[in-house]
Order: structure tokens, then C-alpha cells, then sequence
């Protein structure tokens, strides 16, 4: 398939995470297909039941190019324009699979080797695919993963802390609110005070920032609370001790704060001859935790269109992509 063909047939496979198996099936069967004829190898790496990460090797991979096939709800199909391929996963990250896999039989075919493609499950909640494919190192040296940078390399990406914040009370008549301890006062005074938290910042990848993104509680109005509970999530510029210390404190003994994640915030490598930027997302590159190499971010399409009903990638980077990343693996394999 072409390279727009090739988007729009993973774009039309619905694999919102943990249903990534029909399309993990593709690709297994595609690389297959490919790699037969030109001298690689395919493999299923298991995950989970269904569950399993696709990687081809042309030679000893010296260089991986990888990234996820799980996408966001809800699925819609593609569709296209003179400017963009649309649909569920364009831009994150199925035309950027597409590019990737577009470079290496390009790279193939005019004599370069040691070339790997790793793709994954999972990254858009847990990052399982990464974190077991850390456990099954291939002897990469250096691993460009997939996210839509708009063709720019990062030079970095912000961590991620979440939270639950927890509050607990009694019951009562709200007639008689003296009998209760509503556990929505305790959950809101808790809050006020962590929204006060200093957060740090950073020369490269800018201030830290929080959202408070759930809040859930109570029985009914004429019911005093007995239970409440917060969902918050900070985008960290360091490794999360400060910012941890900060949020335990703030709760203080009027709610619990329970940790879910964290992920410390990256700093990355530049290569000559490749515009800067820095993203504010999180990716699969720390659960990877460098079993694969030293590693780069970079990939056609905007995040600012990721994960919404408008989300597309533009053709024109879809194709400047190949051509970079082709740059990005000789650049690296003449280390």
C-alpha cells in the first residue's frame, strides 16, 4: 500500500486499548509480507491475552523505530482531503506507523540494515506494551519513538503525577448537619489548599501544571456526605519527589491522597540538522527505561488535534516524515 493507503487501512481498524489484537494482526501479517522478501523477521511479542507488541528486524536492529497501535474512544473511520487523512488515530499515531514503516523498506531497499520496528499496546493507559517490551531488550542502541511533534524533535517531555484525593465523613440529616462531617467540605478544603501548591518550573520544558479532573461525592442534597473523592494529574518538570511532597502535605489530615502514577519528565538529545520543540505530553519513553536504547521523539501531525473528534494528520508531513526519519536512523547508525 501506499503511504496514505497504509494510513487510512490502520486508521479503518478500530484498536482502542485493550482491543488492540485485529490490528496488531495486521501489522503482523503486513510486516510478514514485507520483511519475507527483503531478508527481516516478524514476531509477536506477548503481552496480555490478545494483548502482544508487533517487531520487525531487517539485520541486528541497531536503530528501532516504535511506537503504539492503541487509540483513544471513540473510533471513527477515516476519511480524506487534498490536505489531511482524518479518522481515529491519524495523527496518534497510525499515520506516523505508516511513515516509520514507509522509511525502513525505503532504507531497506537502498542497502541500509540493522534497521528495527517495534509497535505496542497500551500507551494510552498504562504503557503495559512498553514496559513488558523493557523486559525483552533486542539489542537496540537507539530508539526514535513515535508521538506528533509536527515533524520537529523534542527536546523534551513533561512527566505525569496523578492522584486520588479521598475523603471520608458521617452521615446525617441535613437538617441537622450537626450530627454529620460532611466529607464534601473536608474534600473542597483539601483541594483549596493543594491548589496553592508552588509548582517548579524548568529552563526547557516550562512551568509544571495541574489539573483537577474529577470530583465525586455525596448521596443526595438532603443528605449529609459520607464520602468524596478527586481525581487530580500534574505534568511534572522533574521527578515528581518535590511535587509528591507538596500534595501529600497540602492534604494534610482532613483527606488521604492516594498515588497512582508517576512518570518523571524527559530530557532529550538534539540531532544536527532537526528543528527543536519541546512537548508537554507524556509518552512510552520511561517505561522503556532505556532497555532499547538511547532515545529520540519525533512524528508528523499535531497533538493539539489527538484525542478529539477533529483529529487528522496533515499528507504533507505524513511524507516529509519518511524522509526524516530515514535521515534520523542513517545519522544514528554512522555512530
Amino acid at each position: 500500500m501506499d503511504l496514505f493507503g497504509l494510513t487510512r487501512a490502520l486508521v479503518d481498524i478500530e484498536s482502542i486499548t485493550d482491543n488492540e489484537e485485529r490490528a496488531g494482526n495486521f501489522l503482523f501479517d503486513y510486516l510478514s509480507e514485507l520483511s519475507s522478501a527483503r531478508g527481516g523477521t516478524v514476531e509477536r511479542m506477548p503481552v496480555a491475552a490478545n494483548r502482544f507488541n508487533v517487531f520487525a528486524h531487517f539485520g541486528d536492529p541497531v536503530v528501532t523505530l516504535s511506537t503504539h497501535y492503541d487509540t483513544v474512544p471513540p473510533f471513527f473511520p477515516s476519511r480524506e482531503d487534498d490536505e489531511f487523512i482524518w479518522g481515529r488515530g491519524a495523527c496518534d499515531t497510525k499515520g506516523i506507523i505508516s511513515s516509520m514503516i514507509h522509511a525502513a523498506v525505503e532504507l531497506v531497499a537502498e542497502g541500509t540494515r540493522n534497521i528495527g520496528l517495534l509497535f505496542v499496546v497500551g500507551e494510552e493507559r498504562n504503557s503495559v506494551g512498553a514496559y513488558t517490551a523493557s523486559q525483552h531488550p533486542r539489542g537496540s542502541r537507539f530508539l526514535i519513538n513515535g508521538e506528533p511533534t509536527e515533524n520537529k524533535l523534542a527536546l523534551g517531555s513533561k512527566g505525569a503525577l496523578r492522584y486520588e484525593i479521598v475523603a471520608s465523613g458521617r452521615m446525617a440529616h441535613s437538617a441537622y448537619p450537626h450530627l454529620g462531617e460532611s466529607a464534601i467540605e473536608k474534600l473542597l478544603d483539601a483541594l483549596e489548599r493543594v491548589r496553592r501548591v508552588p509548582l517548579p518550573s524548568d529552563r526547557v520544558l516550562g512551568p509544571s501544571t495541574m489539573n483537577i479532573g474529577t470530583i465525586q461525592g455525596g448521596r443526595a442534597p438532603n443528605v449529609i456526605p459520607d464520602a468524596a473523592k478527586a481525581e487530580i494529574f500534574v505534568r511534572l518538570v522533574e521527578d515528581g519527589n518535590t511535587t509528591r511532597d507538596a500534595i501529600q502535605q497540602a492534604v494534610g489530615a482532613s483527606a488521604e491522597a492516594n498515588e497512582i502514577l508517576c512518570i518523571p519528565a524527559l530530557h532529550l538529545r538534539e540531532l544536527d540538522g532537526f528543528e527543536t520543540t519541546v512537548v508537554s505530553y507524556t509518552t512510552d519513553i520511561p517505561a522503556f527505561h532505556g532497555a532499547w536504547g538511547e532515545p529520540f521523539l519525533f512524528g508528523p501531525g499535531t497533538i493539539h488535534v489527538a484525542h478529539t473528534t477533529e483529529e487528522r494528520v496533515p499528507k504533507r508531513e505524513l511524507v516529509d516524515a519518511v524522509q526524516m526519519y530515514k535521515r534520523m536512523v542513517r545519522q544514528l547508525l554512522s555512530r
